[in-house]
This record gives structure tokens, C-alpha cells and sequence, in this order.
């Protein structure tokens, strides 16, 4: 998961932990990866690094510091993806921002992930196409992952495969998508989103 981001757009609070019903953003993403099985989860952080390890200190996962977080998200999923254990055969990389995100579309990217035999990046798309995230990558992509440049994320990377090398998985649920990058998109996803 990364966590290292500065959330400027958000104003002078970390976006990460604002309150969506009652639970940091965060750990509401958090909570979806652990009712999805996930093994083993890693938390890089950067900015605000003693704020989100407070908040996090009750959870099993390993936190692991990124201090170049400035130079870029590429930086933190270098981090992630080499702190992985040994017998680890995928990561999904996500961002901590999607409050939303659902252990149903987890299990879904894993499903299909397995369907295909692990040999597939597999990533939730919208009903018109559009990549969105968290994204599953083999193992057999973990050395591209440790070489991007600090400034880029991995989406060049994904958008660079074969099309038989990546699968798109189609989820309706474009609530379970949605990133928080300002207040007021905060404020909209209140208002907007569907009761649990």
C-alpha cells in the first residue's frame, strides 16, 4: 500500500487518516485487503510517517519508510515490492486514497488472477474501459516494478504490455474506485456514495 504521498491538494491535514463512517481512510482500505485474504500487506510510508504508523500500530503488516517519498511515487513502490517476502507470487499495488475499495473487488482481481494461471497483470476497469486501481502484478514482474524511476508510477509500465499480457477485469461499482485527493472530494463521496 502506499502512504507516502504529502496530500497537499488536501490542505494541511493527511488525507489518509480523515474519518469516512467513523474509520480512517487508510485502515478502511486496509480492512478490505485483510477480508480479501491478502497475505502478507506492506505500508510504505514517507510524509507524515509517525502520524500513519500511530494509526497503524495495531494492525499485522510491516511498515517500511521511504525517505526519497518527494522524488516520486515510483520511489515508494520500489520500496513495497522489494520488502515482499520470498514466497510472495504477486502484489497488488495500492494507493491508500480509494476509502471504498471493497474486499469483493479484491477477491475478484485475485480470482481472475488465478483463473489465468498467475501469468497476467490483472487490474479493475470501468464499464467504458478506463484502468483504475489497485493493479495485481506476477511475480515475474517484480524486477520492472524495483527499476521505475522514482518520479513515475507503474502505469506506463502496464500500458507498455501486450495486450495477451494484462487482463482488464470489468467491476460496475465505480464507488469502489474512487481516490480522494481533496476535501471536497471527500465531502462528494459522503454525499454521493451508496450506504453500507
Amino acid at each position: 500500500m502506499l502512504a507516502a504521498g504529502a496530500s497537499r491538494r488536501f490542505g494541511d491535514d493527511n488525507k489518509l487518516l480523515a474519518l469516512v463512517e467513523g474509520r480512517a481512510m487508510i485502515t478502511r482500505v486496509l480492512d478490505a485487503l485483510d477480508s480479501a485474504g491478502v497475505a502478507q500487506v506492506v505500508v510504505v510510508t514517507g510524509w507524515d510517517r509517525a502520524a500513519v504508523s500511530r494509526a497503524l500500530q495495531r494492525r499485522d503488516l510491516l511498515l517500511v519508510h521511504n525517505p526519497a517519498w518527494e522524488a516520486g511515487m515510483g520511489g515508494s513502490i520500489v520500496k513495497g515490492v522489494a520488502a515482499l517476502d520470498a514466497e510472495i507470487e504477486a502484489t497488488l499495488i495500492v494507493p491508500g486514497d480509494i476509502p471504498l475499495l471493497t474486499a469483493g473487488v479484491v477477491r475478484a482481481l485475485i480470482d481472475a488472477y488465478e483463473k489465468d494461471g498467475g501469468s497476467r497483470v490483472v487490474y479493475p476497469a470501468t464499464p467504458s474501459g478506463g484502468q483504475r486501481n489497485p493493479v495485481l502484478w506476477p511475480r515475474q514482474y517484480f524486477s520492472a516494478l524495483q527499476a521505475l524511476p522514482a518520479a513515475e508510477g507503474a502505469k506506463a509500465l502496464l500500458n507498455g504490455l501486450p495486450d495477451d499480457a494484462r487482463r482488464a477485469v470489468q467491476l460496475d461499482d465505480e464507488f469502489a474506485f474512487a481516490d480522494v485527493d481533496t476535501q471536497s472530494e471527500l465531502a462528494a463521496l459522503r454525499l454521493t456514495r451508496p450506504p453500507e
